[in-house]
């Protein structure tokens, strides 16, 4: 096992009704503004329950936060928390609302020259941000308990990340009635989403962490476990539950402890959103098996694992193992209704040029072993077809 340092500052607040607990976990003095998306939090209740909550409280509200969300976008409430001395921000919503505030927290104390320097510089430069508290509506991400954010431009289609100790939310609410009137593609890539970050974890090479191993186990197992009554029964509380809980710990910190981590397929995940539109879980689903397949002879043996503890498969050699951990994964995420193709979304080979030439142009390598540069990822991504 690696060295490593292990430190959550998140307070969470699981269950029924746990919104009502707001003005318990919210400083009195503090001007709030309430950030969310298009609208939905108005349709399912939630947002009548934090105005209730919050009733004599002063507090504004930001909408318009897109389900990948937009520096543009952002940029605009930075301009209406510095006009309206806001020092509170609750995001009330989804991973995409929740990381566009934890940049809006950064962009609105940074002063020292463009915003997206935050991102290019990947938070580096961050030397304070405003305080955040969440309110779940959408289990995905684990954003909600942890202090990474994922943005895009439009004007220039990128999407960069950023992790910075100062975003970490203060406290988030996860109450899992709140997912109840999600749609099923949501839900779907809800459960992918945590699913593939646990494998960025978890399918690299031992480095004999057995505990973190079976936590990581235990994570994807129960999302295979509740995956079909979540996606087909959307009021069943505890399948509901299991599932919120399993994508927040997918990724506040605890299973990466020790263990070497990949990433590979975020990253040109990422470049696909940016491009072509796709939503990040289905970007993940695409091309998670090709990244598999290519760099198979390095994952086999964590591969063959997850098909003996995840899937069952306990019969054949590592390598048959490995193979059918693969195939299992493909299967499951087109049980609950994912493609795993890139033609499923009308991205022909022409069009992936765009991206290794990205690739290339920035001289990025990815992977637990360094070993993935733009020529790879043109073959990983061919690998997608």
């Amino acid at each position: 096992m690696n060295n490593f340092s292990y430190h959550n500052p998140t307070n969470i607040v699981f269950g029924k009704d746990t919104i009502s607990n707001l003005p318990n976990l919210i400083p009195s003095d503090k001007k709030i503004m309430m950030i969310y998306g298009g609208g939905s939090i108005k349709k399912n209740g939630v947002y009548e329950q934090v105005k209730t909550a919050l009733n004599g409280r002063n507090i504004i509200e930001f909408s318009g936060i897109e389900p990948n969300p937009l520096y543009e976008t952002c940029m605009e409430a930075v301009k209406q928390i510095k006009a309206e001395k806001v020092d509170f921000l609750l995001p009330v919503g989804g991973g995409s609302v929740i990381d566009g505030t934890k940049f809006i927290a950064a962009a609105a104390c940074y002063q020292d020259g463009d915003p997206w320097d935050i991102l290019t510089k990947g938070g580096n430069i961050i030397k304070t941000a405003l305080p955040l508290g969440t309110v779940l509506t959408l289990p995905a991400t684990g954003t909600e308990m942890n202090g990474n954010s994922v943005i895009s431009r439009k004007s220039s289609d990128e999407k960069l990340a950023f992790y910075s100790p100062l975003v970490y939310p203060v406290f988030s609410i996860l109450d899992p009635e709140t997912i109840y009137s999600l749609p099923k593609n949501q839900l779907r890539n809800g459960i992918v989403d945590a699913f593939v970050h646990v494998m960025e974890q978890y399918a690299t090479y031992s480095v004999e962490s057995p505990l973190q191993d079976r936590q990581a186990e235990a994570i994807v197992n129960t999302l295979v476990e509740v995956s079909q009554r979540v996606v087909t029964q959307n009021n069943d509380y505890q399948a509901c539950a299991s599932f919120m809980w399993s994508a927040t710990q997918a990724l506040n910190g605890l299973i990466n402890c020790g263990v070497v981590q990949d990433w590979a397929t975020h990253m040109i995940g990422h470049e696909l959103t940016a491009f072509f539109g796709l939503a990040h879980a289905e970007s993940l689903a695409v091309v998670m098996p090709s990244l598999w397949k290519h760099q198979f002879d390095n994952k086999q043996g964590k591969l063959a694992q997850l098909a003996e503890r995840v899937w069952g498969i306990n019969v054949g050699s590592d390598h048959a193992k490995a193979e059918a951990a693969i195939d299992s994964t493909i299967e499951f995420f087109h049980s609950i209704g994912m493609p795993t193709s890139l033609k499923d979304y009308n991205v022909s080979e022409t069009d992936i040029v765009k991206v290794v030439d990205r690739f290339e142009e920035r001289q990025t390598v990815l992977g637990e072993h360094s070993n993935i540069t733009y020529k790879e990822v043109e073959e990983i991504l061919k690998g997608c077809l």
